[in-house]
């Protein structure tokens, strides 16, 4: 038995400190690097550090804070610091670059807010999130135009924000910053306000701890750089130079469970095997299952991503209204059933009320559909461009959280397609059918004789929509393309709905505004017979509407195809105004597109035809005639229409739609907006 004198404890105790004592001080004088900042400070971790001898030198504050150059640090990652941005309207633009040191610079995820800069700025962040942030901090102080630059936006594959491009905005301050990250399931984006985050790295080859992993790193000026991480059971700074990596005192071995010498205890092995077997199960049964949930997670994150930037690039360069998606939620009741108005192929339409007393049909597109969206962006560019009484308004959209919504005036009255296949109401008088396709010819006229014109490509029945006073209102923009200026057509592949389509531009992929005269005869067509465009229930011959009339229009049988409810054999003047529709028609269903009339001599034609019903002499009518470009209308032939009176069922539908009850679900939105 040995017997040791009561001093031994405190020897020993004594010999244990004074090694932990060397073993820290050899450390430090290998490394040279300080990495407590202050006498009671905190502890950072190698490679940073507070002295010269450090890889990657911070600064230490009187009161024990952390800093890179004038800003405070948060936070230090295995591959990240993040540093804390403060508002500053005055703040100088060169201290930007305190944030580019030998071994760390700003990451691409780093939103930058500017003022006063000389160039435009790109960012992908919608303006009403830092508007609202921001700019009413600075509201009184100056007047310079706030900026925002992200180098994502750039669609660089930089990891780190291009000083050299940054400084090319020549910008005089440097406002703050936002820390833009996507959540886990690419649902949506969180913003920290007045963050920045700066990636780093040591220069050169990878010397990590042989436990540890090593990432190699593409710095700024275009020099090799690396970091080190432990691998998964090991803790350390990871580096050959730091402390290395050792085992995690925390971690259990699972093969120590098994074998039932681990030292978490028996209760934690048999978890442990259960578990084991319960995730063996489930592996083999939703293997497939993972690989199709990662695949579709990876599309929706670019999908996501795409969308977001090509919509505020759209939105950046137009005066829509952008509203809220809370606001947009309240007007429909969270999108209820309630205010459903029905579904089409490329969204759900809700009535809802943004303004006090006013209705407005809200279009939420399906999610994870590619096609709509470039739609959606396409109406948004050309109906913020062009203005016309008789063109549908857009009045504004929203793109938040990850939805994408789009706002229009509403038209209570439907589509014409509804009202002459009697899928609403009891149908359309002959005049009121004139007056609606006079202003749709205008609208389309108006939209030709832009510079650059706009083609339609989707003149329909189904796009011509109804208001109050059943006033007409060319919708759907979504296929519509922008012509060059002094060139007749634009080459691009055929779009458009079957029955409508020009045969030619089918066959040579030449656009032009002739296509769209072709799909306003079958309109025409359509107005005066009340026949579906195509209808297998018809006689093989006369399935396709278009091929059925025009052979009856050219054997001088014009009266088979008439719709009967018309009774044009009543009243002379509606016999022959629809015999020259007709014949305008059979003018605008022309194969060869240089035998078709402009869509302003159709208008004109048609203008003259309506006011002939009410001017009693001749003479006036030529007065009337406009010039075969369209340009405008004297405002002498643009009386109010005095068609025959609506039946009464027309004006209690009118009046319903006037009262501020939710429409009803069997009168929807025109198919416009539903698909």
């Amino acid at each position: 038995m040995i017997i040791l004198d009561p001093s031994t404890p405190l020897l020993l105790a004594a010999v244990v400190v004074a090694l932990q004592v060397i073993i820290v001080t050899s450390y430090r004088s290998a490394t040279n690097c300080s990495h407590t900042c202050g006498g009671g400070g905190h502890t950072i971790q190698y490679p940073f550090g507070f002295s010269p001898g450090c890889p990657i030198q911070l600064n230490c504050t009187s009161n024990g804070s952390t800093t890179i150059g004038n800003f405070s640090v948060l936070n230090i990652t295995e591959e990240t610091v993040t540093i804390t941005v403060k508002t500053d309207c005055y703040r100088q633009f060169g201290l930007v670059e305190g944030l580019y040191g030998p071994n760390f610079a700003p990451t691409d995820r780093n939103a930058i807010l500017l003022k006063n800069c000389t160039k435009a700025t790109s960012c992908p962040i919608p303006p009403i999130k830092t508007n609202t942030s921001f700019e009413s901090l600075c509201t009184g102080k100056t007047k310079e135009k706030m900026g925002c630059y992200m180098e994502m936006a750039q669609n660089t594959p930089a990891k780190f924000v291009n000083l050299k491009r940054l400084k090319d905005l020549k910008c005089s301050y440097l406002l703050s910053g936002i820390l833009a990250a996507a959540s886990t399931n690419g649902d949506s984006l969180s913003l920290d306000i007045q963050r920045m985050e700066l990636g780093w790295w040591l220069n050169g080859e990878c010397k990590c701890h042989k436990h540890a992993q090593c990432t190699k790193v593409l710095a700024p000026n275009g020099t090799r750089g690396y970091r080190c991480r432990c691998k998964e059971g090991f803790i350390g700074d990871g580096f050959t130079n730091g402390t290395g990596c050792h085992k995690d005192p925390s971690t259990c071995n699972p093969l120590r469970y098994l074998s039932g010498h681990g030292h978490c205890g028996g209760t934690t092995r048999i978890i442990f095997l259960v578990g084991a077997l319960v995730a063996g199960a489930a592996f083999m049964i939703g293997l497939g299952f993972v690989t199709c949930f990662f695949r579709r997670r990876h599309h929706r994150k670019r999908f996501l991503y795409t969308t977001k930037s090509r919509l505020t690039e759209v939105t950046s360069d137009c005066t829509i209204p952008i509203y809220l998606y809370k606001k947009i939620e309240k007007a429909t009741d969270y999108f209820s059933d309630k205010h459903r108005l029905g579904n089409g192929a490329y969204g759900t339409v809700y009535a809802g009320k943004l303004q006090p007393g006013e209705w407005v049909a809200i279009k939420r597109i399906r999610h994870g559909n590619t096609d709509s969206i470039e739609q959606m962006i396409n109406e948004i560019k050309l109906l913020s461009s062009v203005s016309h009484p008789n063109l549908v308004r857009l009045l504004g959209c929203s793109m938040e959280q990850g939805e994408q919504i789009l706002v229009y005036e509403f038209m209570p009255n439907g589509t014409l397609c509804e009202h002459l296949l009697r899928e609403r109401g009891d149908g359309l008088p002959w005049p009121v059918r004139l007056n609606i396709a006079t202003e749709t010819a205008r609208a389309i006229a108006h939209l030709h004789s832009q510079d650059p014109p706009i083609y339609h490509r989707d003149v329909k029945s189904n796009n011509i929509l109804l208001d109050y006073d059943f006033t007409s209102k060319v919708a759907d923009f979504g296929l519509s393309r922008l012509g060059i200026s002094g060139i007749t057509h634009i080459s691009t592949a055929p779009r458009g709905t079957p029955g409508y389509l020009d045969p030619q531009y089918h066959q040579d992929f030449h656009l032009s505004d002739k296509s769209d005269v072709y799909s306003f005869g079958v309109v025409l067509i359509e107005i005066i017979s009340s026949l579906k465009v195509v209808d297998f229930n018809r006689h093989q011959h006369e399935v396709n509407l278009v091929s059925f009339a025009t052979d009856r229009i050219a054997r001088g049988l014009v009266d088979e195809i008439i719709d009967p409810s018309l009774e044009p054999h009543t009243d002379p003047w509606t016999l022959g105004s629809i015999h020259k529709v007709a014949e305008l028609a059979f003018r605008c269903l022309a194969y060869h597109r240089d035998a078709r009339p402009s869509m302003a001599e159709v208008a004109a034609e048609l203008e003259q035809m309506r006011l002939s019903k009410w001017s009693p002499h001749s003479d006036e009518i030529n007065n009337c005639r406009t010039s075969s470009e369209m340009e405008s209308y004297d405002s002498s032939c643009s009386s109010t229409i005095s068609e025959k009176p609506l039946s009464g069922s027309m004006k209690n539908r009118e009046q319903q739609h006037r009262n501020d009850k939710v429409p009803a679900a069997n009168q929807p939105i025109p198919s416009e907006i539903c698909g």
